[in-house]
């Protein structure tokens, strides 16, 4: 009948609880309508499950990363291991394997982008110096200098945001010294730092240009 078809539709809609032992709690059905939508499609923040990155670790990041183009270049000069402590340094700094990281060298003509952990440590090291048919033949080893290394890396920071899923991005101006020449080179740069599983912040985003001379 029509009054026990309404009876029905009342009992579907009482508040539902949940009983656990002797605590109990009143759940309220959810009303379609009234959902906002564009909050079910917004990604979860990394800062509510791990802490987010700070600028002062932007800082440490960025002398590691310095440290690790002049070890580099000195380990290579004095026929070191310089291809395992890129290696190691890489997995450090980079977040490869962890998330995608979007990587733009300064130095890149054919293969602009390197999406893969391979094409960046053949920019780094050098085409000759990775096992062969991952290199890139227009890499000459940028942390080696193309055989002339660099004996100091300054990051001169124009400005680093912290944004609210955890993230901070810099973005500045890192001046290179060569270590034959003395020759200083400016490079413009834009670092993007991500919070892994792991606790650490590594590198998700690379970008690096020569300044504009026109």
């Amino acid at each position: 009948s029509i009054e026990k078809r309404r009876k029905r539709v009342m009992n579907l809609r009482r508040p539902l609880t949940f009983i656990s032992g002797i605590a109990s709690r009143t759940v309220t059905a959810i009303n379609p309508s009234r959902i906002n939508r564009s909050q079910l499609n917004r990604p979860m923040s990394s800062a509510a499950s791990s802490p987010p990155v700070t600028a002062s670790e932007v800082d440490e990041l960025q002398a590691k990363w310095s440290n690790t183009i002049t070890t580099i270049s000195d380990l290579y000069a004095n026929n070191g291991d310089f291809k395992g402590y890129a290696a190691t340094a890489a997995g450090e700094l980079y977040g490869y394997g962890h998330f995608p990281v979007l990587f733009k060298p300064t130095k890149a003509r054919t293969h602009q982008f390197r999406p893969e952990a391979a094409g960046a440590m053949s920019y780094f090291i050098g085409c000759d110096n990775v096992p062969e048919g991952t290199g890139i033949p227009e890499d000459k080893g940028f942390a080696i200098n193309a055989g002339k290394g660099y004996k100091e890396c300054v990051f001169n920071n124009h400005g680093i945001s912290e944004g609210e899923n955890g993230d901070a991005i810099a973005m500045g101006i890192y001046s290179f010294t060569c270590s034959t020449t003395g020759e200083k080179t400016d490079v413009e740069y834009t670092f993007g730092y991500r919070r892994c599983e792991d606790g650490k912040a590594r590198i998700f985003l690379h970008h690096s240009s020569v300044p504009y001379s026109g």
